[in-house]
């Protein structure tokens, strides 16, 4: 759970001026059970909101969030398997998580009402705060948004290095530390600030109201995606077919170009070409790669995929963009029904998004998360 999942809790708990102690995980290594960002509450009446750990180490982490409740000093603590307490507390799984606790109320947070409102709008709103400091500025923060600031660390060069740097973070969704100098130098690391960015869902477009684009509809929907079903054919292009997402009646390329256009898209978008037909699976795969999109999918057989390559490249698609194209579209998983389709497909985003290759993992040596630890 995320800031995202308690936001509601804790948002009534700030209005009422009660005091909360929160829990974030900001950092991980091995197989943590949750990654940064996980987070969990101890209210004011002593209820437990979230996770930080799928049980592992939350009786321990109650406390401290009890105590800092009580005290208003945050703590940054480390559970793993070298420390002492390990097993007390529960981490057997072989994991290392840092959990950042800390009081949360108008005082300590007067910006939590403005971020719960744009996190509620799906605005883009980054919150900074030092989680490790020599010079003793633990718990301050800077909130920040693509167009203002809110907050400081006591230094106006730190807060302009910070910002550029969140803001690079929150363009990209990502969550997770950034070290510094103790005034803001890049290539110091005495001062860790963790950054929990939260971006507008990432998007996923379909071109292609099939019966393969329902399943993949709700499998991207599952993932947390914002799902948009697009097809110039209005009998097929129906939200009665397409419950729950977007659905668009309009010319693949023509919509895509207006998505670019209006800003609605960027670096985490996902575009999954299902059409089969090449007057409108060349026009829209020629606008898709031309942009740095995360992926770019197209379905079809063998020869469909070699009559579309001709057909990109006649229409002067460069070859160093078509490398970019995963197409056929999906993983080897010997996937038969639409349902099955889509678990294929949504398997090779996420290979693609972590470095992942779609090995069995019963066959491989090392850590599971060894692509995501040399992130």
């Amino acid at each position: 759970m995320t800031v995202r999942d308690v936001l509601a809790d804790l948002s009534r708990w700030w209005r009422e001026g009660s005091p909360v102690g929160m829990a974030t995980v900001v950092g991980t290594w091995k197989s943590a059970p949750r990654p940064p960002g996980a987070t969990m509450l101890v209210g004011p009446d002593q209820t437990a909101v979230g996770s930080v750990s799928g049980g592992c180490v939350e009786a321990a982490v109650y406390e401290l969030g009890l105590e800092a409740i009580s005290t208003g000093q945050p703590q940054l603590i480390r559970y793993g398997v070298s420390d002492d307490d390990a097993f007390s507390v529960g981490l057997t799984c072989g994991g290392i998580i840092d959990i950042f606790v800390e009081r949360i109320d108008p005082s300590s947070f007067p910006q939590l009402g403005d971020v719960a409102s744009a996190i509620a709008a799906e605005q883009p709103v980054a919150v900074a705060t030092v989680i490790s400091d020599p010079l003793g500025r633990l718990g301050q923060r800077l909130v920040v948004w693509p167009d203002r600031v809110d907050g400081t660390l006591g230094s106006a060069h730190f807060d302009e290095a910070l910002t550029e740097d969140v803001r690079g973070m929150l363009a990209a969704g990502l969550t997770g530390p950034l070290h510094y100098g103790t005034d803001g130098e890049r290539l110091g690391d005495e001062v860790t600030v963790f950054v929990a960015a939260y971006a507008p869902p990432p998007r996923m477009l379909v071109f292609g109201a099939i019966d393969f684009a329902a399943a993949l509809a709700r499998q991207g929907a599952f993932l947390g995606y914002r799902v948009t079903v697009c097809d110039a054919r209005p009998v097929f292009a129906t939200s009665r077919r397409f419950p729950g997402v977007e659905v668009v009646v309009d010319w693949p390329h023509r919509y895509l170009n207006g998505e670019i256009a209006a800003g609605r898209v960027d670096g985490r978008t996902v575009v999954c070409v299902l059409t089969h037909d090449p007057k409108f699976d060349v026009p829209v795969l020629q606008v898709a790669l031309e942009r740095e999109f995360a992926y770019v999918g197209a379905m079809g057989s063998r020869r469909t995929h070699d009559d579309r390559i001709a057909g990109l490249l006649a229409a002067g698609v460069p070859e160093a963009q078509l490398k970019k194209l995963h197409s056929p579209i999906g993983l080897a998983l010997g996937a038969r029904t639409p349902e099955e389709t889509a678990v294929s497909i949504t398997a090779e985003i996420i290979a693609d998004r972590w470095g992942g290759d779609g090995q069995k993992l019963s066959t491989l040596d090392g850590s599971i998360h060894e692509n995501l630890d040399r992130r």
